[in-house]
């Protein structure tokens, strides 16, 4: 199948609508903590709160929603407000004394936890650019900055971070490739920095030829230093979902790049490999883990269906089919598209549920927590919306 001029228009129109009619309002105003600052994201199917405790990642990316809606949607003054209360709050109480980010906190912002990776400092870049854009503070320019390179430092010396494991088994994650690409993407767009193209083009070059199996059409999550495969379970483990977030990120930067024909390439390369290992084709959806070699996998919810891989799996069969105008990439994408809105939209208070069983059904009723939060499902309905209004324009 092929979208229609007039298709295209429809969906943009139905992303607008439910971006701006049901999954933003389901979040704020409500959500904005005017005692404490931040947000309080942890709710039930209706909106209710569940829990009162904050998770750093989901402060800064509901930061950066509310900032990026008000640079490219609408001047709207409560989604600056809000913007302004994440960003507060990130600076107030989510830094420890050794400039490292914690991970959960409390309502107001007491320390629970910290994790020995520095994601929650890649939200706090794309965050406090998009707010110093929305609000000209070029504190909040130099402070995202002055993160970015406290995250290169991070991602390239070793031993800078407490080590999650041993070295008797050493290996890398395609995690971090794909994070710092996204992050100095973002940090590009809304305040710029000079050195984000170098490094964008050495991380798309570590996934290409370290994670990349073009032999066996798969995208490893993690492989040894060298590129080759690790044959134990967590080293065989696939999680197809993020590496067709992947795919995305590289075709965006592809599309930035004047459409750069190796990278549209890639990105497709990427999508094709793992919508064939991820797409289910019993009860469709995109399956949550499988195992290189087709072997059984250790974690129990490896056939569940999580909210967040099917945001970026329309992400990415949307804007392959608008690059390359290939049939199957609109086929694939009413396919998640139809799967997806069949059965995680919540039709009574909007918003998605976040798990499903295999079936379809729903796994249980939490909307938010501390990794589902207002950004794969608005960041997915924004980035269609805005990538349909320039195809057609």
């Amino acid at each position: 199948m092929i979208y229609s001029e007039k298709e295209l228009a429809s969906l943009e129109s139905f992303y607008s609508n439910q971006l701006l009619n049901s999954t933003i309002p389901f979040w704020f105003p409500r959500s904005y903590d005017q005692e404490h600052g931040g947000f309080l994201l942890m709710r039930d199917a209706d909106g209710s709160l569940i829990d009162d405790d904050k998770a750093v990642w989901i402060q800064g990316r509901a930061t950066w929603m509310l900032s990026t809606l008000y640079n490219t949607v609408e001047q709207k003054p409560e989604w600056l407000e809000g913007a302004k209360l994440g960003y507060d709050f990130l600076n107030q109480h989510c830094f420890d004394t050794d400039g490292q980010m914690f991970f959960h906190v409390t309502r107001d912002g007491k320390p629970i936890r910290k994790r020995r990776y520095f994601f929650s400092e890649t939200f706090y870049v794309i965050a406090a650019a998009a707010y110093a854009k929305a609000s000209g503070d070029e504190t909040a320019a130099a402070n995202a900055r002055r993160v970015f390179d406290l995250c290169i430092q991070y991602a390239t010396t070793p031993g800078l971070l407490q080590p999650k494991y041993t070295n008797t088994r050493p290996s890398k994650g395609i995690g971090v490739p794909m994070i710092m690409m996204n992050t100095a993407q973002q940090l590009r767009e809304t305040i710029g920095y000079a050195p984000c193209d170098e490094w964008i083009t050495k991380w798309i070059h570590e996934i290409e030829t370290s994670f990349v199996k073009d032999d066996i059409q798969c995208v490893m999550e993690q492989v040894a230093p060298d590129g080759s495969i690790i044959d134990h379970i967590d080293g065989r483990t696939l999680n197809p979902g993020h590496a067709m977030e992947g795919a995305w990120f590289i075709l965006h930067e592809a599309k930035y790049r004047n459409n750069d024909p190796q990278l549209i390439d890639l990105g497709c390369r990427m999508l094709d490999y793992m919508w064939e290992r991820g797409w289910d084709k019993e009860y469709g959806g995109i399956l949550y883990f499988r195992d290189v070699y087709n072997k059984p996998v250790q974690e129990y919810w490896q056939d569940m269906k999580f909210w967040w891989p099917h945001n970026e799996v329309i992400i990415a069969t949307l804007l392959a089919y608008l690059m390359t105008g290939k049939e199957k990439y609109a086929s694939w994408h009413k396919m998640v598209h139809d799967y997806s809105y069949k059965h995680f939209l919540d039709p009574e208070y909007g918003e998605w549920f976040g798990y499903l069983h295999r079936d379809g059904t729903i796994a249980q009723t939490a909307k938010g927590n501390l990794y589902k939060c207002p950004f794969h499902l608005p960041r997915q309905e924004w980035y269609c919306m805005q990538i349909l209004k320039s195809y057609l324009s």
